[in-house]
């Protein structure tokens, strides 16, 4: 797994980063704090200097995870899912947020890995007003950057790709400036002006309803699961170019963009609880039901990265209590939890077999024959208590970092918290054993008179012989 975060110049900076994020995995549920990653005083110093090194980078480490996710999309209709989340905030306008974007397969929600990320750093209060500034001067411009960062996965086999966020990306540069081929999905924000001067949401209302559906709702803070009934209506529009202060910036937009509007809403909802209501703007074309049911599915996808941000923070890796100051070694140290945290989420989906990927989404495919090693130390003697799952498959290992994690089989599913705990077994045990295939290579191809004192497997069997 040598180079899961980027080489950065150095073959040992690459070792590094690969134990970096395997530490993290392993000690995710205490938290991302440098002395416990470095597992002693030598490794904390080691891991250190490597987020403190000029070579080890954020930008690296997401164009080699962008590598990565490009040869899990051939074929496949994919999602590129973006938000923003805060990490760090003195309350006096002094802020650090983190910015990514996850590639998620459109129909099943298979978590494929990351795309994008960048940070926003708010030293002060921008005094100059957003319409006087250029997209480039805008922080605005992450989602669209974002967008453009996605544009490769089409030229290396996607059968299609949408860009789907939340309101705060509802501007008019997202839709003008779309790579060609890529689709956008984002929920509506602004009543904005239509080409024919009238504004979106009344229009809206005045449409004729498509059809209702049922869609399923998770239980949520305050919110019991629940299936509600939505009514939906569809109507294509035209948005205008907005009225902006720089006459050349808004001169490089097109004047009019074509769009669909979808809402649904919830008519009667349960007593005391708040009606569902999505208003969704989408380049997809819109024709019947099924199609506007479609993209309401894959707008509900992007709690996924909701999920990820949550992994990362207070309910696994706790990133944004850690100390490493920022200005570089913060940054590297949020970029390898952000990467870690997919990993997680892959297991967590791939417990019930339904992605059907392989396991390679996660490990490398060289440590199979020690996975089915491991599985059958894990597995019980009845049927029930045997891996289900196909050998190889993200599954089979999801399965075996549950049990490994304390997971019984016999009460409900294993969850991010026992993933956590199952992958640090884990990792330990394929660590142990390529360093025990290092030194078995080196006792057997070695001479005597070229060995450098004794290699382990000696030590091993001195010791044996000792406690015996």
């Amino acid at each position: 797994m040598s180079g899961l975060l980027g080489y950065f110049g150095d073959e040992r900076r690459a070792r590094r980063g690969t134990e970096l994020v395997n530490s993290l995995v392993e000690t995710g549920l205490t938290g991302a704090v440098v002395r416990r990653l470095g597992r002693g005083r030598t490794g904390e110093m080691g891991l250190t200097r490597f987020l403190h090194c000029r070579d080890v980078t954020p930008p690296e480490m997401v164009a080699t995870a962008r590598v990565r996710v490009a040869d899990l999309c051939e074929g496949r209709d994919i999602l590129v899912i973006q938000d923003t989340t805060s990490l760090r905030d003195d309350g006096m306008g002094h802020s650090l947020n983190l910015h990514a974007a996850i590639v998620v397969e459109a129909e099943t929600g298979t978590l494929l890995g990351l795309a994008h990320a960048v940070f926003l750093n708010h030293a002060s209060k921008v005094e100059t007003h957003c319409n006087k500034r250029g997209l480039d001067e805008k922080e605005s411009r992450r989602w669209v950057d974002a967008a453009r960062e996605a544009e490769p996965l089409l030229r290396r086999g996607a059968a299609g790709v949408t860009m789907v966020a939340d309101r705060e990306s509802d501007i008019y540069d997202v839709f003008a400036l779309c790579p060609a081929g890529l689709h956008v999905l984002v929920r509506a924000k602004h009543n904005r002006a239509l080409g024919d001067g009238k504004r979106l949401f009344a229009e809206l209302s005045r449409s004729p309803v498509m059809g209702r559906r049922t869609v399923h709702l998770a239980a949520a803070p305050g919110r019991p699961a629940r299936d509600a009934v939505v009514t939906v209506r569809v109507m294509p529009v035209t948005l205008r170019r907005p009225k902006r202060n720089r006459a050349a910036e808004a001169a490089k937009l097109p004047p009019e963009v074509a769009v669909t509007l979808i809402e649904a809403r919830e008519t009667r909802p349960p007593d005391g609880s708040e009606p569902i209501h999505w208003r969704l703007v989408t380049s997809h074309p819109v024709a019947c039901m099924p199609d506007a049911a479609r993209v309401i599915r894959r707008y509900r996808q992007r709690w996924t990265i909701e999920q990820v941000f949550r992994t990362m923070k207070t309910k696994g890796f706790n990133i944004e209590a850690s100390r490493v100051r920022d200005g570089g070694p913060y940054e590297n140290l949020t970029t390898a939890t952000l990467i870690a945290a997919i990993q997680v989420m892959q297991l967590v989906q791939g417990r019930d077999g339904a992605s059907n990927r392989p396991m390679t989404d996660v490990i490398d495919a060289d440590n199979l024959p020690m996975l089915e090693a491991v599985n059958t130390t894990v597995e019980g003697g009845s049927t029930r208590q045997k891996n289900p799952f196909r050998p190889g498959s993200l599954a089979f290992l999801a399965w075996v970092c549950a049990r490994l994690g304390g997971w019984t089989i016999y009460y409900g599913e294993p969850g991010p918290i026992t993933m956590l705990r199952g992958l640090l077994a884990l990792q330990a045990k394929l660590n142990g054993a390529a360093i025990l295939a290092e030194e078995l290579a080196r006792a057997v191809l070695l001479p005597p008179d070229q060995r450098d004192g004794d290699s382990l497997v000696t030590k091993i069997r001195k010791s044996q012989v000792t406690t015996r």
